[in-house]
């Protein structure tokens, strides 16, 4: 892989930052397919080849410093927080981008925070020459 410059990094992350914002609409967690038995000894589901009631959809996430939530979806839900949770993944895949592209800006970018290595700070379209002083020195001590 070539090394990109730092315009062209810093355009790739405006074009991470754009698909970012296109990723509209995400939540985290899983959703679960459930079954279960009502344990009736004379149901249906009693019987060994019977999968049991359901489908059950649960939607289960993480919740720092609560451990893991749960909530029971309906029928009409389940496709909207699937499509909520790819999202997700696409959040999290380009936000990992994001930080691999800002990682080489400031690989790439100098210590003196210019644009261009040995450019000063404001001063990136301007030609070099020479630093001297214009004006009145300051008097000796």
């Amino acid at each position: 892989m070539t090394e990109q410059s730092l315009p062209e990094l810093e355009d790739q992350r405006a074009r991470l930052y754009a698909e970012l914002a296109a990723v509209g609409d995400f939540r985290r967690g899983s959703v679960s397919e459930n079954y279960r038995r009502c344990g009736k000894p004379n149901c249906a589901c009693a019987q060994p080849d019977h999968p049991g009631h359901g489908p059950r959809f649960l939607w289960t996430r993480t919740v720092p410093g609560r451990g893991t939530r749960g909530r029971q979806l309906s029928a009409e839900e389940v496709d909207k927080v699937r499509r909520e949770l790819a999202a997700y993944q696409r959040f999290a895949a380009v936000s990992e981008r994001i930080v691999e592209v800002n990682e080489a800006i400031c690989d790439a970018r100098p210590p003196d925070g210019s644009t261009r290595r040995g450019t000063p700070p404001g001063r990136e379209d301007e030609k070099g020459g020479s630093t001297g002083r214009s004006g009145p020195s300051s008097p000796p001590r």
